[in-house]
């Protein structure tokens, strides 16, 4: 086996503190790091893959203490270790750690045995011939059976194993099909043939000098906005008919918006969200200083929002255009009036920090945090309508939320968490769980 990377383990320990909550020390090692350039594919990484190695290493050195120096196997006469011990002490001082309460367990049992045997021999003093011997017969006849007992319960122990993990291989399967099949969307046709787009078919839209975030194409016209690491977002317009190196020859329109005034590429400008209202009129951008901006189509700054007290992660225009909401690290979601560019209210549920925010309607919306919480919310109520918490507890988070494409009048949303949960869309009373996993 090789020997691990460097940029192995920063992707590990990248994925660790994702996985634990720690947003923001995540984003902060990514970025330094420059995890996005280590060409790790996080679908193959499994859930916990820090945790597991780390948990295998100290078992193979607690293992390797145990072992003496015959190599022989130690079964039957092993000393656990805590993993403070593995971390701190070298083999050699776990080793002695081992061989003396080994020597501390042995001179125990050995003293309870002498009780044991004394115990015994004056019981069996004090009882005639015959019956020590029906006793000494009765004896090993009873350990007989408890070893064939043994033996049995070993054997049905490995058939139930066996059985439940069939049952649960069955029972998923079974699962997934009476979710599809019980009034769930029908399922798209999946094609496995992949199909390679040539370079000539790509066109490419250079100008950020960091990684990008988000972009969003505007619902009106061929306009493409991206949001980038360089403390920009840019507006860029994309002409008619197909795409390639051809169009590409041709300059391509574009609106720099700039976040900071002076040196690009601070990381408390990074532009992480970005959102157009209906019309494509407008360009809500939310950033990493806490701020959000409303530009004009044509790149000219409108507005810019303070109140959040952490970097913004999800905006979004509600579909009437007279609200605009945004989520953030510092655990809360504002509603804003788009008239005067006050706060309408700010929500304060969440004991995480709100990573997405979807509306429902033109008055309600959902948040969701790394709290594993969703709250629908509604302008002018003081606590959450609804409240859904059926990811499980644990490194479960809610990364996504989104609204029904159905309509309002279905009401359903669905969430999706970053290891194997269920989605849940709601109908008035009715769950309907759906297995996914999103990494």
């Amino acid at each position: 086996m090789g020997a691990i990377t460097s940029g192995e383990l920063n992707f590990l320990v990248f994925r660790y503190l994702q996985e634990s909550g720690f947003i923001h020390a995540a984003f902060t090692l990514g970025y330094e790091a420059g995890i996005h350039k280590g060409g790790i594919d996080g679908n193959l990484v499994p859930p916990g893959a820090l945790i597991t190695i780390m948990q295998k290493g100290l078992q193979y050195i607690e293992l390797e203490a145990n072992a003496d120096e015959n190599d022989e196997e130690v079964d039957k006469d092993f000393a656990l270790l805590e993993p403070l011990e593995i971390i701190t002490k070298d083999v050699e001082e776990l080793q002695q750690i081992v061989k003396k309460r080994k020597r501390e367990r042995f001179q125990s049992d050995r003293e309870k045995d002498k009780g044991k045997e004394k115990e015994c021999g004056e019981e069996h003093e004090r009882r005639p011939g015959g019956e020590r011997e029906r006793d000494r017969h009765d004896k090993e006849k009873e350990q007989e059976r408890e070893k064939d007992k043994a033996e049995r319960n070993r054997e049905h122990e490995k058939e139930k194993e066996k059985e439940k993990q069939h049952t649960e291989h069955i029972d998923k399967v079974k699962h997934e099909e009476d979710t599809l099949v019980g009034g769930g969307p029908a399922p798209m046709d999946v094609s496995t043939t992949a199909h390679e787009i040539s370079s000539s078919e790509v066109t490419v839209l250079e100008g950020h000098s960091s990684e990008v975030f988000a972009c969003a194409w505007s619902p009106a016209g061929s306009l493409l906005a991206s949001g980038s690491g360089d403390s920009t977002a840019r507006i860029w317009t994309i002409p008619d008919g197909p795409c390639g190196s051809i169009m590409q020859s041709s300059p391509l329109g574009v609106h720099v918006l700039k976040h900071f005034k002076g040196r690009t590429n601070e990381k408390s400008k990074d532009v992480t969200t970005l959102d157009w209202n209906g019309e494509g009129t407008l360009l809500a951008t939310g950033s990493y200083d806490g701020q959000a901006r409303v530009w004009s189509r044509d790149g000219e700054l409108k507005q810019t929002l303070f109140k959040h007290k952490g970097p913004i992660f999800s905006l979004k225009w509600n579909k009437k255009g007279d609200y605009l909401l945004s989520g953030s690290v510092d655990k809360t979601a504002i509603v804003w009036d788009t008239k005067t560019w006050e706060c309408k209210q700010q929500f304060e549920f969440h004991s995480a920090p709100t990573l997405d925010v979807d509306w429902r309607n033109n008055n309600s919306f959902a948040t969701c945090s790394t709290d594993n919480m969703i709250y629908v919310c509604k302008i002018g109520e003081l606590r959450p309508v609804k409240t859904f918490s059926g990811h499980q507890v644990g490194f479960f988070r809610y990364y996504i939320i989104n609204d029904s494409p159905f309509g309002t009048e279905q009401n359903f949303f669905y969430s999706a968490s970053s290891f194997p949960a269920s989605l849940e869309f709601k109908r008035e009373k009715m769950l309907i769980p759906l297995i996914s996993t999103i990494k």
